[in-house]
């Protein structure tokens, strides 16, 4: 039966993909059947071709080592690098909860260690209707008389969500999409990835504290962008482990080719499939 874990962070660019990579090439490299998966990518190019190129996907392959095709892990790849919301509110093809639930389901089928990279920090949003955004309407819908902000702008019925030239009349049935909402309908454990350096307790502590308060499994923190001996950054991985209780399971440098954690300790991590969600 497979196992899984979810890599999220304390925020975009902290290095998830990066370490994602690393993670997956320690299990490869040890003779573990590995896996990569993310519901949704942002800020991909097309290919000559025409064809969205999953940019993260292809580097995780490559740095990895693992046979895995990339059209098997991700569902959704946008073009444009913002929030999934967003880009798909632009491009259409919303994130839908049972397509990511398939998509994984069928990985786990092929696969004995999966990996499900987030998209962005814990709050980020897959699929929001923008009709059930409130509070800023002046700001992100059109009115008489008022503008939209997009060029090239048309003035459209206020019951209707604003793409340039483009009209999309809203789902009532939609309900709001997180990303927190994967982690716990797919049964996962998490691994919180974070930048090393200044700023990182308070990102730490409220990710974490954000999680335990959705009912989340952490299983440890990664500090990616690491120098050894930095007298701040030492500081922050004693500050953050005594904080939350959490164990600091690697630290990673930017040069690093290979994860400094056991194999065996680092699959022990991974969540059996079908075990009871927390």
């Amino acid at each position: 039966m497979s196992k899984a874990i979810f890599i999220t962070g304390t925020g975009t660019d902290v290095g998830k993909t990066f370490v994602t990579g690393l993670i997956l090439k320690k299990l490869n490299e040890s003779g573990k059947n590995a896996a990569y998966f993310k519901a949704a990518m942002s800020g991909n190019v097309y290919s000559e071709t025409g064809e969205l190129i999953p940019g993260d996907a292809v580097w995780v392959k490559q740095a990895s080592g693992i046979t895995q095709p990339v059209r098997e892990m991700c569902p959704y790849i946008y073009e444009h690098a913002y929030s999934p919301h967003l880009a798909s509110r632009l491009e259409g093809n919303p994130v839908r909860l049972d397509v990511v639930k398939k998509a994984f389901a069928k990985v786990c089928e092929a696969y004995d260690y999966v990996t499900v990279e987030g998209s962005g920090g814990i709050l980020c949003p897959l699929d929001i209707e923008e009709n059930a955004v409130t509070g800023f309407h002046d700001s992100f819908r059109n009115t008489p008389g008022k503008s939209t902000g997009f060029p090239d702008e048309q003035f459209i019925p206020s019951d209707q969500s604003i793409v340039p030239n483009k009209l999309i009349t809203p789902d009532k049935d939609r309900r709001p999409l997180w990303l927190e909402d994967v982690i716990k309908e797919l049964g996962l454990a998490c691994l919180i990835v974070a930048d090393a350096g200044l700023g990182t307790i308070n990102s730490v502590v409220l990710t974490v504290e954000y999680m335990r308060a959705k009912h989340i499994e952490i299983k440890g923190l990664i500090f990616n962008h690491f120098h050894p001996g930095n007298v701040l950054e030492e500081d922050n991985l004693r500050m953050c482990a005594w904080r939350t209780g959490l164990k600091v399971l690697a630290c990673v440098k930017d040069s690093d080719h290979e994860l400094d954690i056991d194999a065996e300790e680092l699959s022990a991590l991974y969540k059996m499939q079908g075990e009871e969600k927390r």
